[in-house]
């Protein structure tokens, strides 16, 4: 079932991968030695399911998206006040590397340029031991990634080596006050942190536990306090992106933060996370293909944070097999006998609350835990308020899967909910037309009762042997 996500991924990446404006960033000797070609995406959903295409497991270093990871540790050591009275969480509107400051209060205006960033390094600093202090960072960034992690010593060389500009930014800091720590022990936890070696599948895995207020997805770890993750996802909505963090959020609408190794990390909060990664970066610092795969993937998959889609989640009600609800239809009784024996293979899934994507993507991933249990697959809407476009064509995608391996999907929508105006269906197979005749036969298996549905799940059952 999950596979029409994973097609729907192949898609971006063929779009993307056409793009080639650009540069590498090459002030890091060790970043413009990189492929400038690679491309990864993954998806990662807030119940712990995982999607991947192109170099999505290549190693590359985390550069400026540590900074959202750092702030979070920042504020769990020292709590709001503490780190309030040192940072900022207004916009720069100023480029990642601006020496800059609050002319009234010598703050850095906001913990993702570099100049806050350094400071939340301080604040995580150990000046009696930096070894521990970064030891407990890099324990943070692993935790929310799922894995160990580790730093890429060359990296961190060559970042130690051209620094010149975050130390000049770290000593002016020292200047004004702002910091309570050796200012080479800061700077120097900064470039380590610049430098942990992660994936495009690793920022998907930490923007999924950030969606989800602190929790990880994959390996049920509670990784930072919800109230601390509120904070942090909205520093990243309006200074994630630099200063072209206002485009970003009317055109793409997702707390995210961008490194100069070409990552970007999204969040959509209470439902997943995109990592990205791809080398060349446009003029912002921001990675180009990235942030095309970003547009894409909120613009199709409607996952705007201000897209409104009604409360409540839509998720499985309950489930349970025909036996409980067999059909009212008249059968003789060879048929009626065959039939007790085999409405255990039809389950009915109650649905609820709205239809999206992430609400039917954890749909479709139940209906692949089941599949050795049912011969029909019934989807009873009688409970869902709206569907949006993009799940109407994954319910009858869903259908056109099921029939392939010689099953049966069906759907009872009562309300009509499937034929309310929600505009066009979006996916690129679609709009290619090699999905519209399975979506047209998907048609003919919507029903306007449950009782409707059995009785046709029941005809399936009767008509002879299929692919188990």
């Amino acid at each position: 079932m999950p596979s029409m996500v994973q097609r729907y991924l192949d898609q971006i990446a063929l779009t993307c991968v056409d793009a080639d404006e650009g540069q590498v960033a090459d002030y890091i000797p060790e970043l413009g030695a990189v492929n400038p070609d690679q491309f990864g995406l993954a998806l990662a959903m807030h119940r712990g399911s995982l999607y991947t295409v192109g170099d999505a497991h290549v190693p590359f270093t985390i550069q400026s998206v540590s900074k959202p990871l750092t702030y979070a540790l920042a504020l769990s050591l020292r709590g709001f006040d503490a780190v309030d009275a040192k940072l900022g969480v207004e916009p720069s509107g100023e480029a990642f590397n601006e020496i800059s400051v609050d002319p009234a209060t010598h703050r850095p205006k906001n913990p993702m340029i570099n100049a806050g960033a350094i400071v939340a390094a301080s604040l995580v600093c150990d000046p009696n031991d930096p070894a521990a202090g970064f030891a407990r960072l890099l324990d943070c960034y692993s935790a929310f990634a799922g894995r160990s992690l580790v730093v890429d010593e060359a990296v961190y060389q060559s970042e130690k080596a051209t620094g010149a500009r975050n130390r000049a930014i770290t000593y002016m800091l020292e200047s004004l006050g702002i910091l309570d720590v050796d200012p080479e022990l800061a700077v120097d936890l900064y470039f380590r942190q610049c430098s942990v070696r992660v994936t495009a599948e690793d920022l998907a895995v930490i923007a999924a536990t950030l969606a989800a207020g602190g929790n990880n997805p994959r390996t049920g770890r509670e990784v930072c306090a919800p109230h601390i993750v509120r904070r942090v996802l909205s520093v990243m909505t309006t200074c994630g992106m630099y200063d072209g963090a206002g485009d970003w959020v009317s055109a793409v609408g997702l707390p995210a933060k961008s490194g100069v190794s070409g990552a970007v990390l999204a969040v959509l909060p209470g439902q997943l996370g995109i990592g990205v990664f791809s080398p060349r970066l446009d003029e912002h610092g921001n990675s180009v293909r990235g942030v095309t795969a970003c547009r894409r993937l909120s613009s199709d998959l409607g996952l705007h944070m201000f897209n409104v889609v009604g409360e409540g989640r839509a998720t499985v009600r309950s489930s349970y097999d025909i036996r409980e609800v067999p059909s009212e239809t008249p059968r003789d009784g060879r048929d009626e006998a065959i039939l007790r024996a085999r409405r255990d293979r039809v389950r009915v899934y109650d649905l609820q609350g709205p239809l999206t994507f992430t609400s039917m993507e954890s749909v479709l991933q139940r209906l692949d835990s089941d599949s050795q249990r049912f011969d029909a697959a019934i989807l009873n809407l009688g409970r869902v308020e709206t569907a949006d476009a993009l799940s109407r064509g994954m319910l009858f995608g869903m259908h056109a899967q099921l029939e392939n391996s010689g099953r049966l999907g069906l759907v009872v929508d009562p309300d009509r909910v499937l034929s309310r105006e929600a505009g066009a269906w979006t996916l690129d197979a679609v709009r290619q037309g090699k999905l519209m005749a399975a979506v047209e036969s998907a048609r003919t298996h919507v029903y306007p009762s449950l009782s409707e549905a059995v009785s046709a799940a029941e005809d399936f059952l009767l008509a002879g042997p299929r692919l188990r």
